[in-house]
């Protein structure tokens, strides 16, 4: 059996991919415990987060289609979210099932709690990056996004 051979810039991505992996881990950890007196995790807190930058309040399938997530994990953190007061379910004209997710007053509130709590913290996690290798990183990561979802669950 032959092995395949990476390229280069295959290996270099390897590499870059499992470094993506650990940060990813260490973010949702320290996300955990920054949001943690507010009730939230860093999935509700992206939840909450994806409610807001929405353009008009939308189904939990747009939400999860947008967060490239699992849509039956969005419905149950989002079932979370309306039971602890910060998200209610609104009907939508479009269709009868799909109901709309919006944020209460008090989904509002903890949520400009958590980016009050997430400014200090990011400004310090950015303390010593060049915003140019910020913005490259970040030109990187949406590339590999873009194709990763261009080409599906390859």
């Amino acid at each position: 059996m032959t092995k395949a051979k990476r390229t280069p810039s295959g290996d270099a991505l390897t590499d870059f991919i499992l470094d993506l992996f650990r940060a990813n881990s260490l973010l949702l950890t320290a996300g955990d415990r920054l949001v943690a007196q507010l009730g939230l995790t860093s999935a509700r807190w992206q939840i909450l987060g994806a409610i807001v930058s929405a353009e008009r309040p939308e189904p939990v399938a747009w939400l999860a289609r947008n967060l490239g997530a699992n849509r039956q994990n969005v419905q149950r953190i989002v079932n979370d979210l309306e039971r602890d007061g910060l998200v209610a379910f609104e009907v939508n004209p479009h269709h009868r099932r799909a109901q709309l997710v919006v944020l209460t007053g008090k989904g509002q509130q903890t949520f400009d709690a958590a980016l009050r709590l997430q400014a200090p913290w990011v400004n310090s996690l950015a303390d010593g990056l060049s915003v140019k290798d910020i913005e490259t990183a970040h030109r990187v990561v949406t590339a590999l996004r873009d194709r990763l979802e261009g080409n599906g669950e390859e």
